[in-house]
């Protein structure tokens, strides 16, 4: 396995379980195949400027977070379409945008 790959295989449900206790805010979809977070504002301005830092970090780190948002809230939720499910990239994934939000 190429370290490129490395990323693509999917979790057990415990890798996944103690990772997420690690990260604030992040919730398990209930199919288990995807985590998201839902940030809240004062406004749509801020929405947008999440929206815009969450779609920056995808194109850095080549993994595309699925994006909705509207006036006070932009949520987050990522999912490694083609393993099927949660991989060790959503994961790496969702703690470099909590750092970018800390």
């Amino acid at each position: 396995m190429s370290g490129s790959d490395a990323g693509n295989h999917r979790l057990t449900d415990r890798q996944i379980a103690d990772r997420l206790a690690t990260l604030e805010g992040w919730v398990r979809s209930p199919d288990g195949v995807r985590i998201s977070r839902r940030f809240t504002f004062k406004g749509f301005a801020p929405a947008v400027e999440m929206a815009n830092l969450a779609a920056w970090l995808g194109n850095r780190r080549d993994h595309h977070p699925d994006i909705a948002f509207g006036w006070g809230y932009c949520e987050v939720s990522y999912t490694t379409h083609d393993a099927g499910g949660l991989t060790q990239k959503d994961l790496d994934a969702a703690a470099a945008l909590n750092a970018l939000v800390a």
